[in-house]
């Protein structure tokens, strides 16, 4: 059994969800050598998360800032953690909705996604931040 682990390097980006389905295999290009395995894709913050969802419609990236900016607002008077900024507990309470890591099985090459599936990289932070990503 061979394993691989590689960084990735996420540039800052600005407040939402985007896609990172091709960078992720543009960084990993061992997944083409694997015909039976997991890709394991872990987030080294706190405040971003990685999920799995629609990649085809903008309108799903929109909706679901929206929903967990309605779920968990910026601003509220009984957050105490807010030493980086009103969005600083929110971002957290988003990170740990979502989560920081993915499990994706790879066979004969290919990452193992949904036909409408992407990898997306959730910044909740309104001032962007470089991110990494163990693989």
């Amino acid at each position: 059994m061979k394993i691989y682990q590689k960084k990735i390097l996420i540039k800052p980006k600005s407040r939402g969800a985007h896609i990172i389905t091709n960078k992720v295999t543009d960084n990993l290009s061992e997944i083409k050598l694997i015909d039976k395995g997991l890709l394991y894709l872990y987030l080294e913050h706190t405040s971003a998360s990685l999920t799995i969802n629609e990649n085809t419609d903008l309108k799903v990236r929109k909706d679901l800032e929206n929903f967990l900016d309605n779920i968990a607002p910026e601003n509220e008077p009984y957050f105490t953690h807010t030493c980086e900024g009103p969005d600083d507990m929110p971002a957290h309470i988003k990170s740990s909705l979502l989560g920081n890591n993915l499990t994706i099985p790879i066979t004969n090459g290919i990452l193992g996604l949904g036909k409408w599936q992407g990898i997306f990289f959730f910044e909740h932070r309104n001032i962007p931040r470089e991110r990494i990503i163990t693989a």
